[in-house]
């Protein structure tokens, strides 16, 4: 068994979609161990928005557990833009694992997210003039790698200076201006370096393994019925997105404007917004629930609008046979899934980089799909309504 250890949903099933895509059977643990009948597990510990301490328990509990269970070598997932307790975490692994080096390669080249001479750009923008800079909880003000991330207390932290040796007693930042880069870095990471990063490291790194067994898309029947759009992000790709659902006479409710200034949303509002919902689903089999607010730059705002969004989200769901959910935001993507007690999903698809199709184990059955804020949509769900 390979596992991997990520602090938010949509960490966890990204990797567990590249691992589906490899051809290894993949599920999601969220709560309790795993069950046994996957070859790559991928633990979300749910700790973005944790303290340090905090963060560093959850992923140094992940890894005991993950070891416990039998993994033969483990993968800490970050970030691509190292938002989170990056640097406690991966230490809290190392030392629960007794490595005393680390290689972190946060970049995606073939998502145009790069590090080259020590600074991080996206697209060839550096990152801090990018929507990355506006990010209400991790806001990028900065493109210098080190400056994005907090000094570790145990450990050196250095950027790799146009080799690929990897230091004791060190977290080596890999640079990686296109995608032949990370696969290098993959062939000099061995089993004494703790392997950290993003998906295209992984990938690599999962390529050169063999994987035991088919995965399991076909052990799943895709159930019938309505498709649930539920978006928790300002990001342009998700502004986007909504007007083309509308111009295609889509059904699209959004959060009360007075939410934006941190009003209060009382069962009775959240109720009457949860009934238009349900009302639009009688008409047409997709309905597209947004925050429709634009981007708040309070971080409490932010989670109170992510958690309002759910709140509305879940009376629907326990009211509609919804068949298919989609999830955009890691946060609000996390706040679903904790809301309806799903401790296990098995990963079945991978739509699209870092857009994941997950099987929940519910009364009936649902597929859940889940991508970050940032990440696109693939291009045909804006026109078509069977999406899996």
């Amino acid at each position: 068994m390979i596992g991997v250890i990520a602090d938010d949903l949509t960490g966890a099933a990204e990797l567990g979609a590249v691992g589906v895509r490899q051809g290894w059977r993949a599920e999601i643990v969220r709560c309790g161990e795993p069950s046994g009948r996957a070859d790559l597990v991928c633990v979300d510990t749910d700790s973005r928005s944790c303290d340090p301490a905090a963060a560093a328990s959850l992923a140094k509990a992940a890894a005991g557990m993950m070891r416990s269970a039998g993994a033969t070598w483990i993968y800490k997932k970050v970030d691509s833009v190292l938002r989170g307790q990056v640097t406690a975490e991966i230490e809290a692994v190392m030392r629960q694992l007794h490595f005393d080096r680390a290689l972190l390669l946060p970049a995606n080249p073939s998502l145009g997210r790069t590090i080259r001479d020590g600074r991080y750009f996206v697209h060839g923008n550096p990152i801090h003039k990018t929507e990355f800079a506006r990010d209400p909880e991790y806001p990028r003000r900065s493109s210098q790698v080190l400056r994005l991330l907090s000094a570790p207390r145990n450990f050196q932290l250095r950027v790799a200076d146009g080799d690929r040796s990897l230091t004791a007693g060190s977290i080596t930042i890999g640079q990686a201006g296109n995608s032949a880069d990370v696969r290098s870095w993959a062939e000099h990471c061995d089993a004494t370096t703790l392997p950290a990063g993003g998906a295209e490291f992984f990938s690599a790194l999962l390529a050169g393994q063999i994987s035991p067994r088919a995965n399991g898309e076909s052990f799943f029947k895709v159930p019938a019925g309505p498709e649930f759009f539920i978006s928790g992000t300002a990001a342009r790709q998700a502004r986007q997105f909504a007007q083309t659902q509308k111009r295609r006479k889509i059904p699209v409710f959004t959060l009360p404007q007075a939410l934006g200034g941190g009003g209060e949303f009382s069962p009775a509002a959240v109720e009457a917004v949860a009934r238009r919902v349900l009302a639009g689903f009688q008409d047409k089999p997709r309905v597209l629930l947004a925050v429709g607010l634009p981007p708040v730059d309070d971080v409490v705002i932010a989670r109170q609008l992510s958690h309002c969004l759910v709140r509305v989200a879940e009376q629907v769901m326990r009211q509609a046979p919804v068949a298919r959910v989609f999830a955009e935001g890691g946060a609000t993507a996390a706040e679903l899934v904790r809301r309806m007690g799903w401790a296990r999903l098995t990963v079945l698809r991978e739509q699209a980089p870092g857009v994941a199709t997950l099987a929940v184990d519910a009364t009936h059955p649902i597929l859940l799909t889940i991508k970050p804020g940032s990440y696109p949509w693939p291009p045909n769900w804006t026109a078509c309504a069977d999406v899996c």
